[in-house]
């Protein structure tokens, strides 16, 4: 169910919830009892942790334009780092 807001004239904005199509343009107070009118908000866009929202926006650049590299990084130290130390003692391809 969406959450509507409406703002009273001497509390201030609240917020109600109502089955889509049937909020009203004014209801009463729920504090006051006085008329509140019906007040249009953006959604809840900001609701989403900014580190989501920059790997999703991420995500969707990398479907049209995924970045190329022309070789393996490597830290800047001339060799790859692995996070587990057991990976040092494998095989190495000639």
């Amino acid at each position: 169910m969406p959450t509507y807001d409406y703002r009273c004239p001497r509390d201030g904005t609240f917020a109600l919830r109502f089955p889509i199509g049937e909020a009203a343009p004014g209801v009463r107070c729920v504090t006051c009892g006085a008329e509140a009118v019906r007040v249009f908000a953006p959604p809840m866009l900001n609701a989403l942790p900014r580190p989501l929202v920059a790997a999703l926006d991420r995500t969707g650049r990398s479907a049209e334009a995924p970045e190329v590299v022309s070789r393996i990084p490597d830290g800047g130290r001339g060799r790859r780092r692995t996070p587990h130390p057991g990976h040092a003692r494998l095989p190495r391809p000639d």
